[in-house]
């Protein structure tokens, strides 16, 4: 579709940005619903399967390392095919592969399917953060952008608890079906209802611009300090509720599969505060907000260290609070930080994004073999203290050598 560049941007308070909200929203629903899905069935993996407790990771870890290298990809393919045609085969795709998950009868399978599931899934993030870069009016960016990762917290909090009570009530695999469905009414919406790009103009894939490009993005130390940022939060994150599973499916808490998805609650407050540390930092800064929301992480996982249930409830809920302000805040500043090639910028971010969900999430299964919560807490906490020197250092980031202009957030939990 050639642009119109007089063309309205989609505005808060109208139908269309009302419906372009709700597709992004569900799309990010059922993407991170998708992908998180097997995290608290990750001690059933091991019973069922007869793996380890680092092998049951993969099962997590592969769909996110892959998702990361593609999603590079993403962003440059979308520019050719089309922002929602992409976004719209992607869903498609991911509710197939969520109901061959289901079906897996071995351990290779299901890490297979999986696997693929990542491939497909690089399709909604970089490119919605894309389209909302393109077709939200500049005064709703921060809002659009924190509904948007609101839809993460929400999948990823619906994946989590669906199938950990299902694998209660009925199995894991009923579960991850009637997941399926909700990816399948998602695909339908969007592909219906999400208003078609009016700030787009499509171009081909030119492999000799590609790297170039992205080299180019590196030449801001900003953006290099924001996407390590990215890979040691979502490390952090992801790790921690990893293996909080193992922790209280075992003495002295032994908790049943159902009580402990309703850990996984915690995102809604993860929700709220995306939408609120947008607005936040839309009127204070983003390098005012972005360090004490990194603080915040740490007093959440001091809090979930600590012996008592009630006190590691409260430490999930704090460390949803920070993670998800967090996130907003750094993803928004990479697309105010990337005056062009936006779409690569965001890829990049997602990129260092889910490496750090698969590598620091990997590494937290050895530290568990060897010294069980204490060994997790340890890995987290000095990947925190890193993530919280980078927030400092992006306090002190020098400003764009020229005005920043309306470019937008970018991103995904």
């Amino acid at each position: 579709m050639t642009a119109d560049p007089v063309a309205a941007t989609l505005a808060r308070g109208t139908p269309a940005f009302r419906r372009a909200n709700w597709a992004l929203f569900l799309a990010a629903f059922s993407m991170f619903g998708s992908l998180y899905s097997v995290q608290p069935l990750l001690p059933i993996f091991v019973t069922e399967y007869g793996v380890r407790a680092d092998e049951s990771s993969l099962a997590l870890s592969l769909t996110s390392a892959v998702l990361g290298i593609f999603m590079v990809f993403a962003g440059a393919l979308s520019d050719a095919a089309g922002r929602k045609r992409l976004m719209v085969t992607s869903l498609w795709l991911t509710a197939v592969l969520n109901f061959a998950v289901m079906a897996a009868p071995t351990w290779t399978t299901l890490l297979v399917a999986r696997t693929l599931l990542g491939l497909v899934l690089c399709g909604v993030p970089s490119v919605a953060m894309a389209y909302i870069a393109e077709e939200m009016d500049p005064r709703s960016l921060s809002f659009a952008m924190g509904l948007y990762i609101g839809g993460t917290a929400i999948g990823g909090m619906v994946g989590r608890v669906l199938l950990g009570v299902m694998a209660d009530v009925a199995s894991w695999r009923v579960g991850m079906g009637l997941f399926g469905v909700l990816v399948l009414a998602s695909a339908v919406y969007m592909q219906r209802l999400l208003p078609d790009s009016r700030h787009f103009v499509a171009k081909p894939f030119a492999a000799g611009e590609f790297l170039p490009g992205l080299g180019q993005l590196f030449k801001d130390s900003g953006l290099r300090w924001l996407y390590a940022e990215a890979f040691l939060l979502m490390g952090s994150f992801v790790t921690v509720f990893n293996y909080i599973s193992f922790r209280l499916s075992a003495a002295p808490y032994s908790l049943s599969h159902t009580l402990i998805s309703f850990l996984f609650f915690s995102y809604v407050v993860g929700s709220g505060s995306s939408a609120w540390a947008g607005g936040l930092a839309d009127r204070i800064g983003r390098r005012k907000v972005l360090w004490w929301m990194v603080l915040t992480m740490v007093v959440g996982l001091a809090l979930i260290s600590l012996k008592p249930l009630a006190a590691v409830a409260a430490g999930a809920v704090v460390l949803a609070f920070g993670f998800f302000g967090s996130h907003t805040i750094t993803s928004s500043w990479v697309g105010r930080r990337a005056l062009a090639a936006r779409a690569q910028a965001s890829s990049l971010y997602l990129l260092f994004y889910y490496m750090g969900a698969s590598v620091i999430g990997t590494a937290g299964g050895w530290f568990w073999i060897r010294q069980a919560w204490p060994g997790v807490a340890l890995l987290v906490g000095s990947s925190l203290l890193l993530a919280l020197a980078v927030a400092v250092r992006l306090f002190y980031l020098p400003p764009l050598p020229i005005p920043e202009t309306h470019t937008a957030p970018v991103p995904t939990p």
